[in-house]
């Protein structure tokens, strides 16, 4: 049976929106204000139902998570080098490059592609001074391990949680693990204000400190006391967040929904494995990733990805190339291709599809067997 391409296209994420009506209620408020920026009503409101949602002690918002993660590493004082994954987002890695800090970089877990824990100790230095995790597709790290490998060797711990908002592990939410936590608030994130981001944190004594790096170092209209940045979360972008807010967790739950549907069809084909999640986990439910096993499926991951294209179904190849593979970082020691085997065979086999709640079970399903179409 031949399969018809999608009249439109077909994204890897989409998203949500409030109704138009309802936004400019909140932008009515901030027009009557008349303050756009510098931590107004909206940003205060959000940041403490944020606070309530991650079942987090505090959190802070920031204008990206980029700005959030990069004074994440500036407030723990961080230095030398900090032992991290390649297997990210480019902005895990320069974060730590605009800190002057060397990263290393550590292979990923087979299963979950998260850092691989067993292997960090080994890559410990007397110039390390922290430890920066990254929960892959809201997949959690191995923070008990992790945390007593810190403690062991007086290291700091951030982990960047821009694919885990919402996410827990034993009921327990994913920002209360390690010193910091960065959650991203991008448009292509489920939950999210266009552009944000926030950091979370247990140490109270922390939040002045992050307060004054993100707002040029300003403790009053006559004291300039840190050398901070402009990493405020402005008005606008907190109220379309308030309004994105009431959909997260029914957009969520459809996710779920996608996702179960994408298990049943492709759960036991032969050359495709799906991402194994940890039955203590509560899912964010971010994207939905699969594995092509080049031999077995009879094509390769990176000509799935093009075929799909002339069916209008875009997917993604999340993450390709290896951050360890750019041209400022593949020369250092870590960056070693056989120091990381799993890493480079994980990148050249993920692929995120489609995944949002607008997609119909008949849109799921198609997507599904144009995908085993392909395989030979």
């Amino acid at each position: 049976m031949k399969i018809k391409k999608f009249s439109q296209s077909i994204f890897t994420t989409r998203p949500i929106l409030p109704p138009v009506k309802e936004f400019n209620v909140k932008i009515q408020k901030i027009w009557q204000s008349r303050m756009l920026a510098n931590m107004g009503s909206q940003h205060r409101e959000l940041e403490k139902k944020i606070t309530r949602l991650l079942k987090v002690p505090y959190c802070s918002l920031f204008n990206n998570g980029t700005v959030a993660l990069m004074i994440a590493i500036k407030s723990l004082e961080l230095k030398g080098e900090v032992i991290t994954t390649p297997f990210t987002f480019p902005a895990s890695l320069t974060s730590l490059t605009w800190n002057n800090i060397s990263p290393v970089f550590c292979d990923t877990d087979p299963n979950t592609l998260t850092i691989d824990a067993n292997k960090i100790e080994s890559l410990i230095t007397n110039k390390t001074t922290g430890i920066l995790g990254v929960h892959v597709y809201g997949n959690p790290c191995d923070v008990k391990k992790i945390d007593k490998i810190a403690k062991k060797h007086k290291l700091k711990i951030i982990y960047d949680a821009a694919h885990a908002f919402g996410a827990e592990i034993n009921n327990v939410g994913i920002g209360n693990f390690g010193d910091i936590t960065m959650f991203s608030f991008h448009a292509t994130k489920l939950f999210h204000t266009a552009e944000g981001g926030a950091l979370t944190y247990k140490d109270k004594n922390l939040g002045q400190k992050l307060y004054l790096l993100k707002n040029f170092g300003i403790r009053n209209e006559e004291e300039v006391v840190l050398p901070g940045i402009n990493g405020k979360m402005n008005e606008i972008q907190a109220a379309l967040g308030l309004t994105v807010l009431k959909l997260f967790e029914k957009e969520r739950k459809k996710r779920g929904k996608i996702r179960k549907i994408y298990n049943h069809f492709l759960n036991k084909t032969t050359g495709i494995s799906l991402i194994d999640y940890p039955s203590n986990l509560v899912n964010s439910n971010q994207y939905f990733i699969i594995r092509i096993n080049t031999k077995k499926f009879g094509i390769s991951r990176d000509e799935v990805y093009e075929r799909f294209k002339k069916y209008n179904v875009f997917a993604r190849k999340y993450f390709y190339p290896l951050c360890s593979s750019y041209p400022f970082y593949k020369n250092l020691p870590s960056a070693s291709r056989n120091n990381l085997p799993n890493a480079y065979k994980a990148s050249s086999e993920v692929l995120a599809l489609p995944f949002y709640g607008e997609l119909t079970d008949h849109e799921i399903e198609k997507i599904c067997l144009i995908l085993l179409s392909f395989r030979k």
